[in-house]
């Protein structure tokens, strides 16, 4: 007779009746993750007047939350991993919204600056956690291609909710509001996590890999530091050399640990699924495309076209749309198609959308220049990372919390990677402070986001071969009757 196995071995046992209202509670707490990562753009001009800070201490609110986050993901899904995902929810919920209200508070730049490394750090904690929970309530294909697109769209969102939030705040409220908004949004996340996620049994006997978290923590907080320096001072200063060789041979050293670690942070195996990796390269392609066309973007409708704040918001909610068109069609796609099927289409429709980009001019219109790029942006985007998260912690296991914590870690590198190296080339080839100066270098970065996107399509398309099982697909065993 024919047994089915794998992941939809749940589908004969009783579904959890409160699943969904789990979805709504992990993709909120995400969501304050998500708007954290950019409302401070906006509210920055004004906290720097408020709290009298430098314009070097200004850029540091910003890369501190960069550097915790992304710097201690990987130790975050070990923890989580560790202690509970239920567990861990609480107190990546608790400790950020305690954090957010310090950063309301700020009498100075010194406290803001805490208050946002320990935004960072509970981030970091509790994003693993959310991708941990998704995967164990949504074991069965016929739901998890829903379930992930669901919160896809919710995640994907926070960027230009972000934008818009943080503009009618500081415009009409006060910046601290953009610190003091997490508070609500934490306290129905973790209402929702209290009733719906349940705790899931421990695994006796395993310990942290004490030398693979700091040796990874620190390389990550190295690279990402090191990209953010190069931003500022450019690539050839001694604090941008130092701080990337540095996390580069810090990282070296990690993998060299995980090798020989009895319980590794990262275990290597999750690396070496050949899906898992072409999502993580997937994501990290997606992260420079998708960060450097928001960044550019943002700078171009308000400095060239003078759009306000609050205007430049709105203006991103076609990103929102093709996000949602997108995640109702993969959604749909997810066990049906392979992993190579669904992560290169999506990567090329960026591509696309960053070609586009480098097509807009000083007189370009909105509606038929700059929409259609945020259409395909939010289209490509939210294609790429549905099917990333749901590949990356499908049948991972005990290894659930480290293999999605390293899809945020991709993401994380990659945007600090092209934030720092598509904007050295922007100014590279602007020479000048005009607008027309301004939009020759977003052109000319707009090409080469595309060309670093179409080399992660390729990396993906041989590392997803079609012999691979597609995500969530069932796969048939015969036994001997």
């Amino acid at each position: 007779m024919t047994t089915v196995t794998g992941p939809d071995r749940t589908s004969n046992q009783q579904l959890d009746p409160r699943r969904w209202w789990a979805l709504a509670a992990v993709a909120t707490a995400q969501l304050m993750v998500g708007i954290d990562l950019t409302i401070m753009n906006i509210a920055l001009p004004s906290a720097q007047r408020s709290l009298d800070m430098s314009d070097p201490t200004r850029q540091w609110v910003i890369t501190i939350f960069a550097l915790c986050y992304g710097g201690l993901l990987l130790l975050g899904g070990r923890i989580s991993d560790l202690v509970g995902r239920r567990r861990m929810l609480i107190i990546g919920l608790a400790g950020f919204s305690l954090a957010s209200a310090l950063g309301g508070l700020a009498t100075g730049p010194a406290m803001l600056l805490g208050a946002r490394a320990l935004q960072g750090a509970f981030g970091a904690a509790l994003t693993p956690a959310v991708l941990a929970t998704l995967a164990a309530t949504f074991p069965a294909a016929a739901e998890r291609g829903k379930a992930f697109g669901i919160y896809g769209t919710i995640m994907g969102s926070s960027s230009g909710l972000s934008l818009i939030l943080g503009g009618v705040l500081t415009n009409y409220v006060s910046w601290r509001w953009c610190m003091f908004v997490n508070l609500p949004i934490a306290a129905l996340a973790a209402a929702g996590v209290m009733y719906a996620v349940h705790a899931a049994p421990l695994v006796p006997g395993v310990r942290l890999d004490v030398g693979g978290a700091v040796l990874a923590t620190l390389g990550l907080m190295s690279l990402v530091l090191g990209f953010s320096r190069a931003e500022v001072d450019g690539w050839g200063a001694p604090s941008t050399v130092g701080s990337l060789a540095a996390g580069a041979l810090l990282l070296a050293v990690f993998l060299w640990w995980q090798e020989r670690a009895e319980q590794p942070l990262l275990p290597l195996r999750v690396l070496r699924n050949r899906l898992r990796a072409g999502s993580y390269v997937a994501v990290f392609g997606l992260a420079v495309g998708m960060f450097a066309a928001l960044f550019f973007l943002t700078f171009h409708l308000q400095n060239v076209l003078h759009y306000s704040p609050v205007m430049t918001g709105l203006a991103f909610l076609p990103l929102t749309v093709g996000l949602l068109l997108a995640v109702r069609i993969v959604s749909r796609l997810l066990g049906r198609a392979s992993v190579r099927a669904l992560l290169c289409p999506g990567l090329l429709t960026l591509a696309v959308a960053l070609a586009l980009l480098a097509a807009v001019r000083v007189d370009s219109n909105y509606w038929l220049h700059v929409l259609p790029v945020l259409v395909l942006v939010g289209f490509g985007s939210g294609w790429v990372l549905i099917v990333a998260n749901s590949t990356a912690t499908l049948g991972a296991g005990p290894d659930t919390g480290v293999a999605g914590a390293m899809v945020m870690t991709s993401q994380q590198i990659g945007a600090s990677v092209g934030t720092a190296l598509l904007t050295t080339i922007a100014a590279t080839a602007a020479a000048g402070h005009s607008a027309a100066d301004s939009v020759r270098g977003m052109n000319i970065a707009g090409l080469w986001a595309a060309g670093i996107v179409l080399a992660g399509a390729a990396i993906v398309f041989v590392l997803a071969g079609r012999q691979q099982p597609p995500p969530g697909r069932p796969t048939a065993r015969r036994r001997p009757s």
